[in-house]
Order: structure tokens, then sequence, then C-alpha cells
């Protein structure tokens, strides 16, 4: 019991209080009914003349006043009179005081909420329990082409191509590892995509892989295969940075669950991959125990730009044939942006599919573990390592994974978000922005909405030839919209849930080390979560309900809706759960609009001439396994995921 319940205690007077005495003056404590009782009463004893606000709170935190809770009310967007205000006063001052001491306990990022987010609407039956199976493959790829003397053709295989090397002993898994931990010191000083090298455990996992393949142990198609793991994902014996100054140092004692399915699998670990602070964007922290500056980490179609994030290292190594395949992470936008900007294929799987335990949380009831690969069909043979309950994500569902690649596509239900596709319209400056602008800038706004135009223009012919493939291919298409609801208003539940996650950091103010300080990035939006009111956020989460309920019916009708990459989409999915594949849709040519990037480069969303653009499958909850099907048929079609950059 808190020296000042004790305290509270031996000044106890009478049991003979009212009820509402009793609750009001345990309020103000900021006590509830945190106690026993006879506590309570005790608690409530005190004499009223001696409980004034500010003599009631904690840490000398000064009396709340009514201009106080004028303010805030204002923020709340709530009207109150006098007498209300004044009412407040007390139980304002115990909820403070529940706070604080709340605060006190400092709960480490590893301690999820009780509440536990389930994307399945009410009335909708749930994913059922079914036996792993491997993925049902097509063809055999050809390798004859590739050879170790053939550093890049190596380099840039597929899992399956380099497994097959792997089992016809035309390269072990010790070269390989060596090759790609090579190439990640080679180009590293230019885009910046490594933060620690597991360079002895990776050179240990490969020379046992090598030795149990040989002695006829094979654990399956990632057997040997050297990997990257997005530094959110804790690996004993190595920092695990979260890409944040102020963290370069911090250690955990176990694995995260998807490093062991992996070890488990046979996978061989090479790197801690870069990633946006705090799984923002593509600018870290600090190097662990290098002393060198982070930085922002490069595309390799165009160093002169960001890769995205925020698993920016995951896409850029991937994507620059550094690893044979990453992991990363997405909140919203995570892993289809970096793999859109870096030219891969990442597959963002179902809310729940894959157990995030020893990976860092950020926002409990979005956050998602999933592939960043070559191929759709690397993606699948990743993520049938990493999915499946594990007992202590309370999240994870019983879920299946049936991956089914020689599915037949045209037994699918095939929609296209209609209004995505069209073409793009000039956005036109407002009447009250052509009033208040000054000349200078009103001209400046206009030739930055031009250019975004004439930008936006181009990248539509893409999403154009898209759906003349696919209706080549012998699909049909209908058209479809996503549910009519204000799914950007829900994101208030993201800030208020990263805020919690990184409690410590704002309160002590060492939020400030972070590399990113503009009005967008973290230390001020966790600032700003705290004050959305509690009330507002349950409010939100029930919206909520509304938007599962309304994207379940959306998605009842179809097998799989294509997509471009960015848009409404990409949050409706991410709140409500759907699975998404991402894969390459070609490269920009020599015509297409020029790169600009702004003074610091933050995260420009055009790449310019040679860069790549994406296209987007999603799925019904738990049924990611159609999205893949289909998205692999594209790449099949379409070869997008062979082209490579050129590094110099």
């Amino acid at each position: 019991m808190s020296t000042d319940v004790k305290a509270t205690l031996s000044q106890t007077e009478s049991l003979a209080t009212t009820r509402r005495r009793f609750l009001a003056v345990s309020t103000a404590a900021g006590l509830g009914g945190t106690l026993l009782p006879g506590a309570l009463l005790a608690l409530a004893s005190r004499q009223a003349e001696a409980q004034s606000p500010a003599q009631s709170d904690l840490r000398g935190w000064p009396a709340i006043t009514p201009e106080m809770v004028d303010a805030a009310a204002t923020i709340a967007a709530i009207k109150l009179t006098a007498e209300q205000k004044q009412m407040m006063l007390e139980g304002l001052v115990g909820q403070r005081n529940s706070a604080l001491r709340v605060r006190g306990m400092h709960l480490p990022n590893s301690i999820a909420p009780t509440a536990v987010f389930n994307p399945v609407p009410a009335g909708t039956a749930a994913p059922q329990p079914a036996s792993r199976r491997p993925v049902v493959l097509g063809p055999v790829p050809s390798i004859a082409d590739i050879s170790p003397s053939q550093e890049d053709k190596l380099a840039f295989a597929t899992i399956r191509q380099l497994g097959e090397l792997l089992r016809k002993r035309q390269i072990t898994s010790l070269d390989l590892t060596k090759l790609y931990l090579a190439r990640l010191k080679r180009y590293d000083p230019t885009l910046h995509f490594v933060i620690t090298f597991t360079e002895e455990r990776a050179l240990t996992q490969a020379a046992a892989a090598d030795k149990e393949l040989a002695a006829g142990k094979d654990r399956g198609p990632l057997h040997g295969i050297p990997w990257g793991a997005k530094d959110l994902l804790a690996v004993k014996g190595y920092p695990t940075t979260w890409g944040a100054a102020g963290f370069e140092n911090q250690t955990f004692d176990e694995d995260a669950e998807v490093v062991k399915r992996l070890d488990a699998a046979g996978a061989v670990l090479v790197a801690k991959l870069t990633m946006g602070a705090l799984a923002e964007g593509d600018l870290w922290g600090y190097a662990a125990g290098t002393g060198k500056p982070g930085a922002r980490t490069r595309n390799p179609w165009n160093p002169k730009q960001g890769s995205s994030g925020s698993s920016a290292g995951s896409a850029s190594a991937t994507s620059a044939g550094c690893v044979g395949f990453a992991l990363g992470t997405e909140t919203l936008g995570s892993i289809s942006s970096p793999s859109t900007r870096c030219g891969v294929t990442g597959l963002r799987p179902s809310f729940g599919l894959v157990p995030r335990t020893g990976a860092m949380a950020l926002v409990w009831s979005m956050d998602k573990i999933g592939p960043i690969t070559r191929s759709v069909e690397d993606c699948a043979l990743v993520l049938n390592v990493l999915y499946g309950p594990d007992g202590r994500d309370q999240s994870v569902q019983p879920a299946p994974f049936h991956a089914d690649l020689t599915t037949d596509i045209h037994q699918l239900r095939v929609g296209y978000i209609e209004s995505a596709f069209k073409a793009p319209k000039l956005r036109l400056l407002s009447a009250d922005e052509t009033k208040t602008l000054p000349p200078a800038d009103r001209a400046k706004r206009q030739q930055q909405q031009h250019a975004d135009f004439e930008r936006r223009s181009y990248d539509a012919k893409f999403n154009t030839r898209a759906l003349e493939t696919l209706r080549g291919m012998g699909l049909q298409l209908k058209p479809v919209e996503l549910p009519s609801f204000h799914f950007s208003a829900l994101l208030n539940i993201l800030g208020a849930e990263a805020a919690a996650a990184f409690d410590d950091l704002t309160t002590s103010g060492r939020d400030a080390l972070l590399s990113g300080q503009k009005p967008y990035d973290w230390p001020n939006g966790f600032r700003t979560s705290r004050f959305l009111s509690a009330v507002d956020y349950i409010q939100a989460e029930r919206a909520r309900a509304l938007a599962l309920s309304a994207m379940h019916e959306t998605f009842s009708n179809f097998d799989v809706i294509v997509t471009p990459s960015g848009g409404t989409q990409l949050t409706a999915t991410n709140l409500c759960g759907q699975p998404a594949v991402i894969v390459p849709n070609g490269l920009r040519g020599t015509d297409a609009p020029p790169f600009a990037p702004t003074p610091d480069d933050d995260w420009p969303d055009y790449g310019g001439p040679g860069t790549p653009v994406s296209l987007t499958f999603l799925a019904p909850l738990y049924q990611d396994a159609k999205a893949v099907a289909l998205a692999h048929a594209y790449q099949q079609k379409t070869g997008f995921q062979l082209l490579h950059p050129k590094l110099a």
C-alpha cells in the first residue's frame, strides 16, 4: 500500500459518512475502486476543509482552475456552464492523480492493453483452425543461367531459385551468406540500410544449414536462405534499436517469435535493417555501437530519394539484392509504401495472422508483420512459416493460410475500385486560398498543384494498363467502391495507442532525441494525442465497429479487389485488418515528370524517371491466399518482378 494511503488511514475519524462524500473523496484522490472498502471508508473520512485540489494532488502539479477547464473544453469541443466547471474540479484532480500513478509504473512497450482488437465483425463466423499445409507451387523455376560466378544474377535470384541451387549443391549457404554480407557492406554507405550486422550468428547458422542439407535433413524452402530483419524485432545478443536515438544499446533476452520461427525453418539472419525512428518514415536515429550518425535510407532505383518507410531498410536491401528476403511491419503503409518505392513485392497479412511477440509495439490494434521479397511466390513461402498462434500474442487468430499458386484464377470473383482508376483531376485553388494567399504564395501553390497533376496523370497510365492486362488474362472485373465512411477520422485511434506505447518519451522529454521533429513527426503527434479524451477514443472504437461491418459487407462479394497502392483503401484496410499484396507494376520512362526533392527529402511520393510503380491486391479477412494466387498470376504474366536496379 502506498505511503499516502497509509497516512490517510491514520487520520481516520469516523466511518459515518455519506455514500456521496465517500465516492467524491476517493475520486479526488485518484483511487476509485482500487482499494478495499475499509480503506476507502477511512480515506473518505478526511475532513472536507483539508481536501483542496492542490493539497490532494501528486508531484506538485498546480490546482486545476475553472479557466483551465474552459480551455480544455475548447479542445474537447464541449460547452460547460460556470457551475458545471466548478463542480468538475475535484473529479479532474482525481483523474489526473490516477493517470500520474499509472504513469509512475513506467509500463514497458511489451505490455499490451487488456482490450484485444478483433477485426471479425460481430455476428460473423470467426476463422476456424486448420492443419498447416505447404504452399502449392507451380513449375520449378530455371536456374540454368545462375551461377556463383555471376554475382548479380545470384544476388537477385528468388528464394525458390536459391533453394534449387542449394539442393543441387551448386552453392552453399555459407557462400551465399558471405556474398550477401559483402553486398550489404558494399552498398550500405550509399543506401544506409543496415543498423547492425549479425555476422557471427549468420555464419554459424549457414554452416549448420550446409551440414544439415548435406546429411539429408531439409527444413523446407527457407533452409539456408539469408534474410534481414527490420530492427524492431528482438534478436538475443544484438541491439534492437527501433531505429531511434536513445535506444541504441537496447537489448532483449529473447528472440522475437517470428525470428524463432525462421530459425526453425533454417533461414539465416544476416543483418538488422533500418527503420524510420519508432516506425515512421525512412529517417532513423543512430547506428548501434558504431558511433556513426543515422541517415535517411535510400531508394536503390534513385539514391537521391528516400526509400520510404517505415520498413525502409527491408525494402531497400531486398531491392538492391543484398538479402534473400526481409521482414517488415505495417501499421499504416509501412510495407506498402517502401515496397512501392523500391520495386519489390510486399505482403501485409490479415491483422492477427502473424504473432508480434518480441516486436516493438506501435499500435496494438493495427500492427502487422509481413515479408518483403522479390516475388509473390517468395512472400507465400515466408508467410507460411510465420503465421499461426504462439499462445502469447492474444490478437492472433487460428486462421489458415493455404496458398495455392496453381489456383484457377478464373474462378475468383475479382473487383476493382473504380474511382481509384479514374483519370485524375487538376486541383484548383479554393476561393478562400485565392483571397487569403499573397500573390507569390498563390503562384507557388498553383505551380505545385499543376506539377502534382502531371505526375498523377502520368502514373494513371500504369493503372489503366494493369486493368487491361487483367482483362486480357480472361478475368471478368466488376467495379466496386469502398464504403462511404470517414476512415481518416478513426486515425485518432492510431495516435492515441502510439502515444501510449511511448508515453515515457513524452513525459520525460526524451522525445527531443528523435531524428524527426517536424509537425508530422512522432514527438508532436504523441503530445497532440494526449489531448484526445478517453471518451472520444472509445467513440472512435465504436465507430470502427461500424467500419468493420461495412468493409466486411463490401468484401463479401469478392475474393480479390484490385486497386492502386495508395489512397483511401490503405487507411480503410489497415484499420479493418484486410490483407494486401503489393507488386511492382512497371518503371516510369524517361518521359516521366522529373523528381523534385524537397530540401530535406521529406517523404516525396514520386520518384521520377526510371523508378517503380506498384499495384495492390486486397482480399477479405484471413483469405490472404486468394490475393496471393491472383497477384502471383499477374506477376507471371507481366514479369515486372524480374526488374532490378543497376547499382554503381
